[in-house]
């Protein structure tokens, strides 16, 4: 039996917990900071500590996939624990792997994180669009199928993502916008949220040039250590802010260990952003 599909419950999410979204990003420097080894007992010790602080409260949690590949299989098995003991508790898990290839690849891909019973299966997975929107099909097919949902990259808060993200086609639009526009496709008559969602950083500034009215979720990296703040993200998003999903990740994660201090940063930023939100 497929889930309740993925927008419906992000939506319901972040109308209860508040539109945040933590990452767990255990690079070297990070795992330093907390007093951790950079090993399989530090990246262990790390997960553990994160989800148990604040899979129960936050939206989303946002695990990114080439910190624990780097240890190999340990570090694979680590992940998939973290995956399911922060859904047990509640929080939706968005897989930042960012695939992107094309046919059986791509199925395959797709079959990792979105199949029901994956041992990564997530809520949500990262992709990469730019071998072609259409080269996603399978990956949509099968969130639809499982309830789980994407979120393409679209316009990245990156200096090097301008190159190709605002690249013109020849009917004048620029690629970003036309991930945009087929992301609005496929979530078309969904309600109350769709599940197909873009990348788009909040650090970008001014996007009134964009249609972001996509009926689905904006996932937007940039709060906290970047820069931005959630003041600014009714600036950025426009009519649009209300399905915004900010990330924050450093500015959460330098609290640890301490698991209070990572749950009251974790709330400061879900009442700040829910306030900026609600004032819009």
């Amino acid at each position: 039996m497929s889930l309740e599909p993925f927008g419906a419950r992000l939506r319901r999410a972040m109308d209860e917990r508040g539109p945040l979204c933590v990452g767990i990003d255990p690079h070297a420097s990070l795992l330093a900071d907390w007093g951790l080894a950079d090993d399989i007992a530090g990246l262990e010790r790390f997960s553990r500590t994160v989800v148990e602080a604040l899979a129960d409260r936050v939206a989303v949690l946002k695990p990114q996939s080439a910190f624990f590949e780097r240890f190999g299989s340990r570090g694979i098995a680590v992940l998939e624990k973290s995956v399911e003991e922060a859904r047990a508790a509640g929080a939706l898990v968005v897989m930042d792997a960012k695939r992107g290839d094309i046919g059986s690849t791509m199925a395959a891909y797709a079959e990792t994180f979105l199949r029901k019973d994956a041992p990564l299966f997530s809520d949500a997975l990262t992709v990469s669009p730019f071998l072609g929107y259409g080269s996603l099909l399978p990956a949509v097919e099968l969130a639809r199928e499982s309830g789980a949902g994407l979120f393409v990259l679209a316009l990245t808060s990156n200096p090097e993502g301008g190159e190709v993200q605002h690249a013109l086609r020849e009917d004048g639009r620029n690629v970003g916008a036309t991930m945009l526009a087929h992301l609005a496709v496929d979530n078309a008559g969904e309600a109350p949220l769709g599940s197909f969602g873009a990348v788009v950083g909040a650090t970008l500034g001014d996007l009134s040039s964009y249609d972001l009215d996509i009926n689905g979720p904006l996932l937007a990296p940039g709060i906290g250590a970047q820069g931005a703040t959630a003041a600014d993200l009714a600036g950025v998003f426009g009519p649009a802010v209300r399905n915004v999903v900010p990330n924050v990740s450093r500015g959460v994660l330098r609290f640890g260990p301490d698991v209070v201090a990572l749950r009251s940063s974790a709330d400061r930023f879900a009442e700040e952003i829910r306030a900026a939100v609600t004032a819009a």
